[in-house]
């Protein structure tokens, strides 16, 4: 599979909230994700990596800053304004590793990112909940891309 890799050129880029010359895509589901709230006429205003969530990581008990991909404005079905934090991962990034008898280096790697990937999304939800936002992740299978 090929790696995107980019700056994304807005639409619309009123719409944006952030340097619109700065709107860095690092994968193509990124850069659909970014295509589609660009041109829906229902999000009101969108960035990407524009403010930080702190996190305590699982590994070195420190605290860390956390970038969601997404922040987005957007008109529900009612018409009404809500805020969602996205996050961009691949269905097999968002599944615990499965227990394995022989431990290796790549299977040590995927606990880690899965246990500082958890501890993210932990400090995200507590994050928008204290503001009525929504935290949602999103995977190939939402955009909508079958490999």
């Amino acid at each position: 599979m090929k790696t995107y890799k980019g700056y994304f050129n807005a639409k619309y880029p009123q719409k944006y909230k952030g340097n619109v010359q700065q709107i860095i895509y690092r994968s193509s589901y990124e850069l659909k994700l970014m295509t589609y709230l660009d041109r829906n006429p229902n999000v009101v205003q969108w960035a990407s990596e524009e403010f930080f969530v702190p996190y305590k990581s699982p590994i070195d008990g420190k605290v860390h800053r956390y970038f969601p991909d997404f922040w987005v404005k957007k008109k529900n079905k009612e018409g009404l304004i809500e805020t969602i934090v996205i996050e961009v991962k691949p269905k097999s990034q968002t599944i615990a590793p499965t227990p394995k008898t022989q431990i290796n280096k790549q299977y040590l790697y995927e606990v880690q990112t899965w246990g500082i990937n958890q501890a993210k999304w932990e400090a995200a939800n507590k994050y928008c909940s204290s503001r009525e936002w929504k935290f949602m992740i999103i995977t190939e299978k939402e955009l909508g891309i079958m490999f």
